[in-house]
């Protein structure tokens, strides 16, 4: 496999949390994501990470909403293992056919102030 696109996000917790409310979170987040999210001690915590999740893969997918995608088209899940995974539909699942990306690697992390994830897309 080869890695045919990167992206990085990184969000700031108090900013995010501040306009974090029912109507966003319902805009930016599947289901499952305000799930998992709504069980934590701190959720606007996860809300970012996973937010930045969103952006850092609309970066490696080189595309944006300008470009057809949404929020709600990458979604963050967690493996079996624990670890997080990306699961794709519509215009960004179109896009990564596109690109002959076969896998996109996640990797997310959050601290009181900060949530950062980078994506790489590979093929």
């Amino acid at each position: 496999m080869r890695i045919i696109g990167v992206g990085i996000d990184i969000v700031d917790v108090d900013v995010f949390r501040s306009r974090l409310d029912g109507g966003m979170i319902d805009e930016l987040f599947l289901p499952g994501e305000q799930e998992y999210c709504s069980t934590r001690a701190r959720p606007w915590e996860s809300y970012a990470a996973r937010f930045a999740a969103k952006e850092a893969v609309f970066k490696a997918l080189g595309a944006g909403l300008s470009q057809g995608l949404r929020w709600k088209t990458v979604e963050v899940v967690r493996e079996e293992s624990g670890a997080v995974g990306i699961e794709l539909s519509g215009a960004a699942l179109e896009r990564a056919r596109e690109m002959g990306i076969e896998l996109v690697a996640l990797s997310i992390s959050h601290t009181g102030n900060s949530a950062i994830a980078i994506a790489t897309a590979c093929g």
